[in-house]
């Protein structure tokens, strides 16, 4: 049994396939696309539905490359001299 909502799993669905293939930048600019046309309220209900799904596919993406792109990001160390020493991980945190 998975923790998944059904909302999670059908924008996970054969429909939004091609959103894996999506650049950020992209996934980002058709998820404010569609936010926008759903805050508008100019979208019939069954195609309100449909884009809400798509939309969250896109969200679900976006995340996923950020937390990607947050795990390749390193954070350089220097010697007490001020030379270069290295690399660590980042610490947003800290």
């Amino acid at each position: 049994m998975t923790s998944e909502s059904p909302v999670a799993t059908a924008a996970a669905g054969p429909r939004n396939a091609d959103i894996k293939a999506l650049s950020f930048e992209r996934a980002l600019k058709e998820l404010e696309t569609i936010v926008s046309r759903l805050e508008r309220g100019d979208v019939e209900l069954e195609e309100s539905i449909t884009i809400y799904e798509r939309g969250e596919a896109l969200r679900e993406h976006c995340d996923r490359l950020l937390r990607q792109a947050e795990a390749k990001v390193e954070k350089l160390t220097f010697a007490g001299d001020g030379s270069p020493k290295g690399t660590q991980p980042l610490d947003p945190e800290g």
